[in-house]
């Protein structure tokens, strides 16, 4: 049986700020304001796709934020959220899942409390330092690129990850990434075939471990994505085009190996 590993922001859902057309489907309020979007076609997709294989959203949001998604007649057992460093099954939390993540990220426990220190004092930051759940540091910034500089000059880059994501700055446990979260959850709940889809730097570990990682063509070119990985053309909408292609992809049975 194959298993799907899929972000969601820009992946299979967009926020208000993305115009994806006249015809779309709301799937998240936020303090009484319709902020996310997929489109029809992307929905019907989805569920298409739900009949055949297994579906796992794999995300940065929080609990909380993953929460506030509501895809019609969607409901996958499994969610990795904060990066991979938590384990929803039927909408509750894995305790023992939570507990690994908190031991793999101790080793950057100090750099994460010094990070936060140096976001406290970062004048460019529009936002409040959160600490998600001891697992990483999430801010915003007006100046992104300054503030991400600043974290790269200061903090030991061979054990954490800087990324900015527009205004979003993030200081994330190199050991806390999406590919090790597919590889821990394929451990626990083993399936033969993993397909990836991802439109972010935080993709790109899941991208490579997976059996066929597919990415928008924005992503190509950079060195640390492996051979293996599909880009779609970019000529119809990343989540049209990347579902039509994994269904095709399913119906052929088609056997894809790296």
């Amino acid at each position: 049986m194959i298993r799907f590993y899929t972000d969601l922001d820009n992946t299979i859902l967009y926020s208000y700020k993305h115009d994806i057309g006249p015809y779309k489907i709301c799937v998240e309020h936020y303090q009484g304001r319709q902020v996310s979007y997929v489109t029809p076609k992307t929905h019907a997709l989805l569920q298409q796709l739900n009949e055949t294989i297994s579906i796992v959203p794999t995300t940065t949001r929080t609990v909380e934020q993953y929460n506030r998604i509501h895809l019609p007649e969607f409901s996958p057992r499994h969610a990795l959220v904060c990066n991979g460093g938590i384990l929803l099954t039927d909408g509750k939390e894995d305790t023992e899942w939570y507990e690994r993540s908190l031991k793999l990220v101790s080793v950057c426990k100090e750099a994460l409390k010094y990070g936060e220190r140096l976001l406290e004092q970062d004048n460019n930051r529009c936002f409040e330092v959160r600490n998600i759940k001891g697992l990483f540091i999430f801010t915003k910034s007006e100046k992104p690129f300054a503030s991400v500089e600043r974290l790269r000059a200061n903090l030991d880059k061979e054990i954490v990850d800087i990324f900015s994501n527009g205004l979003k700055v993030y200081i994330v446990p190199k050991v806390l990434n999406k590919g090790t979260a597919v590889m821990r959850f394929q451990k626990k709940h083993p399936l033969d075939c993993v397909i990836a889809a991802g439109d972010s730097e935080f993709d790109i570990p899941m991208l490579n471990c997976a059996d066929l990682g597919i990415a928008p063509v924005v992503l190509k070119g950079r060195h640390d994505i492996q051979e293996h990985v599909k880009y779609m053309t970019g000529q119809k909408l990343f989540s049209e085009e990347l579902l039509t292609y994994i269904l095709s992809w399913v119906k052929s049975g088609a056997v894809f190996s790296k």
